[in-house]
This record gives C-alpha cells, sequence and structure tokens, in this order.
C-alpha cells in the first residue's frame, strides 16, 4: 500500500476517534443536567410533604385553639343557665349550648381527620427522604463516573492531537490538503473503503477501471460523487447496510 495512503487512513481513524471523543465530552451538560434534574424532583418531593405537614399543623393548631375559645364560651354558657330566670332565656342558653357543643364536636372531627392525615403524610415523608438518600448517593456516584470519563476523553484528545500532529507531519502537504479539504466538506470524513465495486459512504458505484486502480491502493484516487479518498481491503466483509454520508 502506498506509505501516503496508509497513512491517510490512520488518520482518518485518529480523526474519527478525536471526534468521538469530543462528542462526548460535549454531551457532559446535558447528562449532567439530567442528574441535576432528577436530584431536583426528589427534594422537590421531600419539600412539598413537608409543607403540606406544617400547613396540616397548623390547621390543627388553629382547630384546637378554636375548641379552647369554645369550650370557654361553652363553661360561661353552662353558668349562666344556673342564673337565667324565665323559660325563654332558658331555652336560649340550651340552644347556645348546643351549638357550643356542636361546634366543639366538629372542630374535634376536624382535628381527629387531620391528625390521620399527618400520620399518613408523615410516612409518605420517611418514604421520599429515603428516597431522596438513594438519589442523592446514585448522582454523586454517577457525577463521579462522569468526570472520570471526561477527565480520560481529555487525555485521549490530548494523545490523539500529538499522534495526529506527528503522522500529518509525515504526509505529502497536496495529498495531506486534498484530506484536510475534503473532510471539512464531508463532516470529517474524508477517507473511504471500496467494496464490491462502491465508495462504501456514498454508496455510489465505481468506474471499473477506476474501482481496479483502486484495488492496487498505490495511488491517491478520489470517489467521483463524494470525493473521499478511496482504499481497498482484501477479503473484507460484505458491506453493511449504513446510511449516506
Amino acid at each position: 500500500m502506498l506509505p501516503d495512503l496508509e497513512r491517510l487512513i490512520r488518520l482518518q481513524q485518529l480523526e474519527t476517534a478525536a471526534e468521538e471523543a469530543r462528542r462526548k465530552i460535549a454531551d457532559h451538560p446535558q447528562r449532567a443536567q439530567v442528574l441535576d434534574d432528577r436530584l431536583a424532583a426528589a427534594r422537590a418531593a421531600v419539600d412539598g410533604i413537608k409543607a403540606r405537614l406544617a400547613d396540616a399543623l397548623n390547621k390543627r393548631r388553629a382547630e384546637e385553639k378554636e375548641v379552647s375559645t369554645v369550650q370557654t364560651r361553652l363553661a360561661k354558657y353552662k353558668d349562666q343557665l344556673l342564673e337565667v330566670k324565665t323559660n325563654r332565656e332558658y331555652q336560649a342558653m340550651l340552644h347556645e349550648i348546643e351549638t357550643a357543643q356542636n361546634d366543639i364536636k366538629t372542630r374535634e372531627d376536624r382535628i381527629l381527620e387531620t391528625m390521620m392525615e399527618s400520620d399518613d403524610m408523615s410516612a409518605e415523608l420517611k418514604k421520599a427522604e429515603a428516597e431522596l438518600k438513594s438519589v442523592e448517593k446514585t448522582v454523586m456516584a454517577e457525577r463521579h463516573v462522569m468526570e472520570q470519563e471526561v477527565a480520560a476523553l481529555q487525555a485521549e484528545l490530548d494523545k490523539t492531537a500529538t499522534s495526529r500532529q506527528k503522522l500529518a507531519a509525515e504526509i505529502d502537504r497536496h495529498t495531506l490538503a486534498i484530506f484536510e479539504n475534503t473532510a471539512k466538506g464531508r463532516k470529517g470524513i474524508a477517507v473511504s473503503e471500496a467494496r464490491d465495486g462502491m465508495c462504501t459512504i456514498c454508496h455510489v458505484r465505481l468506474r471499473p477501471q477506476v474501482f481496479n486502480e483502486v484495488r492496487r491502493n498505490d495511488s491517491i484516487i478520489q470517489c467521483d460523487s463524494c470525493r473521499r479518498i478511496l482504499y481497498f481491503v482484501e477479503n473484507a466483509p460484505a458491506s453493511p447496510a449504513v446510511p449516506h454520508v
């Protein structure tokens, strides 16, 4: 194989690896945001239950305060009942006493209902807090893994850049210019295998004479369609179905 053609294949492999590393690094903020959203949701769930519990407690205290106020008024009514002089006054006082007693019963029922709801919410809170701790632990672990991945990817990029620079220096300038110009116009892919008489990337059939020249791997030949630099691999597997690039 022509030395420069072999170098271009290796250069393309480096470029592809670098692009994949850059893509993964670029995905990091989005992945981190997903973790942040998950943690925020777990915290919001805990805060929401706490707010409902606090509201229930405030309602219970308000009802208990009203019960105390009505009980004081009821005791006063009972004392006044002993002092009334007419039947009309007596009946009116009995009505006030009954009203106060019904009010107390209604409020005590609401207090009991609130207490039962609070018990349910307390159990819900305990579960939500356990879930929050689990999420915090998971998120912390995943963030650590992501940080290690990014560090490894950056190290790989640095290593690839060094290798690319060294390899590019060994390639004929004109040939390297063809590679770089093609890569700019073809989403970073400037080299393509020719297989079964076709370019395996754009899937356009090559002229028989061109394909025979490519098979020799002794010159820089570009695809007539996509302009990528072609090479041939002996005993290559059947071409997979891939989309045009």
